[in-house]
């Protein structure tokens, strides 16, 4: 088993345990992370769970889809490595993985 490392926008880490399967945002959820809202439950439909992936990372987190990208498109903290933590599923190979937490979620 592996781990995933989420960073408040203070710096304050949160290190979680890999579930294989399960989205980055039902891990955040599940583990108490502050700072992902996730208001529509994981329908990508209102941008509440939004990462920043680190750049390491991004090829594994895989391609946004384009309603993703339209939902990312309204947040003014978005970067070029943005996600919705919904749309990632998280796998072994994101064993290491860090995502920063923007200072406010939409």
């Amino acid at each position: 088993m592996g781990n995933i490392t989420f960073v408040e926008h203070d710096g304050t880490e949160h290190v979680v345990n890999i579930e294989v399967g399960k989205s980055l945002m039902q891990i955040a959820m599940d583990s108490g992370i502050p700072g992902i809202d996730a208001d529509c439950g994981g329908a990508c439909a209102c941008g509440t769970c939004h990462v920043i992936v680190d750049r390491q990372w991004v090829g594994v987190a895989g391609s946004a889809s384009a309603g993703e990208l339209q939902m990312i498109d309204l947040n003014p903290e978005k970067s070029e490595t943005s996600r919705l933590s919904c749309q990632i599923k998280v796998s072994d190979v994101m064993n290491g993985m860090v995502v920063r937490l923007p200072k406010f979620q939409m």
